[in-house]
C-alpha cells in the first residue's frame, strides 16, 4: 500500500487535480450546474467519488482534510466557471 499524503500542500494539489479531472470530463454538467445554480446537485456523484478517492490517498490525521477538497472545488470548478452566464453572479 502506498504511503498516505500527510502534507497539506501536497494534499491540496491532489484535491485540485481530482477536481480538475472531474471538471474536464464533465464540462457540460459544469455549465448546466453553473447556469442553473445546481452544480453540487448535478455533479454530486462525481464529486462524491472524487472525495472518496481523495480520502483514500490522504491521511485521515491531516488537519482540515475536508476543507482542502471543498476549497479545491471552489478554486478549480467554480472560479474558473466565472465566464459562464449565470444568475448567481
Amino acid at each position: 500500500m502506498a504511503k498516505l499524503v500527510d502534507n497539506p500542500k501536497l494534499a491540496f494539489r491532489l484535491a485540485r487535480a481530482i477536481v480538475s479531472d472531474i471538471a474536464l470530463y464533465n464540462q457540460e454538467k459544469v455549465k448546466e450546474g453553473i447556469k442553473n445554480d445546481s452544480v453540487f446537485d448535478v455533479l454530486a456523484a462525481e464529486l462524491d467519488e472524487g472525495r472518496e478517492h481523495f480520502y483514500g490517498r490522504v491521511s485521515p490525521d491531516l488537519t482540515d482534510r475536508d476543507h482542502l477538497y471543498d476549497r479545491a472545488i471552489v478554486d478549480v470548478m467554480i472560479k474558473q466557471a466565472g465566464k459562464i452566464e449565470s444568475s448567481i453572479w
